[in-house]
């Protein structure tokens, strides 16, 4: 068993280094190619990150048959030999200075695929789990999922065999503006509350994804495979809904960004004193939630960066602001969470079953105090969102108000 344990985590490490060069590689891109819907790639390209776990699970238990070697081998192997075929296929653009019509349907067959992707992956997981399906079966729903999956090829293709004619803006030859070009203040004072909002949200958020598993347990749910599907899910929905939106109200009412920053944080306070009284019934409605809440962090943060630092150096700050992610693991998981939950089991002294060396804990107990301490950092957080929100308000006013990203500034504002 520990030597499984040890070629999974190997596996896992893999996985988490090619993701994090991957995930910049293919931001700093999009970002440069599309900079009129920032919100909106975002939202995509996180919203696939997020439902990546569901498919790999899915791969890994269906095509590779629960085995670590092969899903070593599968990362080692298949992933980049993939993106050398895929690499084949790409092709130098010139970002647009307008409004597309068929870059706004684009998105959204895109936005639809994904939205389908998600749901079809979580109702084969539950369905799977519940019936325990045979293996043809459980076959021809992998394949479906990698269809569903390559269904953006779609775009490329039809691009390639039905070329259209766009008709050019007649002020074309202006470059779009950005906040490299708008903005004359120096930025860099704006670096260090950005990153404390993102640090208490995400940091928070993903000690409640690394101790999933023992929170159910904790709270009686022996078997947490659907709680974890259920998680991802509503990642992937608050990955690709926070782009969406705060996209729709930046353009629409120039409301900055980190206005849905600032509500999520305030959502994930009441939903963590629900993890902390552990009433009965509440545990999958606050899995849902925070889920929903953990993903509209990463879809806000990313074109926020952009806009308030430019991309020129976005991968950069991106990879910055990231280090909110693990510094928190670190700091609210691997010290609060893990030292109060050893704490509780060595009081209760439950042996646990496959090692006699081990202790594990039962009851709200556990986690009650990590959840309280979480509460209160996001607090914080909120409070300092909303600071955040109210000095970079007049630097959205510039971008958005009057079409600032399409066309140059004529205002002195």
């Amino acid at each position: 068993m520990a030597r499984i344990e040890f070629r999974f985590n190997i596996a896992l490490c893999v996985a988490t280094n090619s993701s994090a060069w991957l995930s910049t590689a293919v931001l700093v891109t999009n970002m440069r190619n599309c900079p009129l819907s920032r919100g909106t790639v975002a939202g995509v390209l996180k919203g696939y990150g997020g439902i990546s776990a569901a498919v790999f699970t899915e791969i890994y238990s269906t095509l590779l048959r629960n085995s670590s070697s092969k899903l070593l081998m599968f990362l080692a192997l298949g992933i980049p030999v993939l993106c050398f075929i895929v690499m084949y296929f790409v092709r130098a653009c010139t970002p647009a200075s307008g409004e597309d019509s068929s870059e706004h349907a684009h998105f959204l067959f895109t936005q639809g695929a994904l939205i389908v992707l998600g749901l079809y992956v979580l109702t084969t997981t539950i369905l799977n789990h519940i019936f325990h399906f045979s293996a043809p079966v459980s076959n021809t729903f992998l394949v479906i999922m990698v269809v569903l999956l390559m269904a953006p090829f779609a775009i490329p293709i039809k691009m390639t065999f039905h070329r259209m004619r766009v008709s050019k803006p007649e002020m074309h030859h202006q470059p779009v503006e950005t906040p490299d070009s708008v903005i004359q203040e120096d930025n860099a004072d704006k670096t260090e509350p950005l990153l404390k909002s993102y640090f208490v949200g995400v940091g928070s958020g993903v000690t409640v994804l690394n101790n999933l598993a023992q929170i159910g347990i904790a709270q009686g749910v022996h078997d947490t495979t659907i709680l974890l599907s259920l998680f991802s899910f509503c990642n992937f929905v608050g990955r690709l809904g926070g782009g969406i939106v705060s996209e729709h109200f930046v353009r629409s009412k120039t409301i900055p960004r980190t206005i849905w920053m600032t509500c999520t944080q305030v959502m994930m306070i009441i939903t963590y004193l629900l993890f902390a009284s552990a009433i009965d019934g509440t545990l999958f409605a606050a899995t849902a939630l925070l889920g929903i809440c953990y993903g509209v962090q990463f879809s806000i943060m990313i074109p926020t960066v952009s806009e308030l630092f430019g991309l020129k150096h976005f991968g950069l700050f991106y990879n910055f602001m990231s280090l909110g992610n693990p510094l928190g693991a670190f700091l609210f998981s691997g010290l609060l969470a893990g030292y109060v939950y050893d704490n509780e089991a060595a009081k209760q002294q439950v042996p646990n079953l496959l090692s006699s060396s081990s202790i594990s804990c039962l009851g709200p107990n556990c986690f009650r105090l990590t959840f309280l301490v979480l509460a209160g950092a996001c607090g914080l957080g909120s409070i300092l969102s909303i600071i955040l929100t109210m000095r970079i308000r007049p630097v959205y006013e510039m971008l958005y108000a009057g079409g600032s990203f399409r066309l140059p500034q004529t205002s002195n504002h």
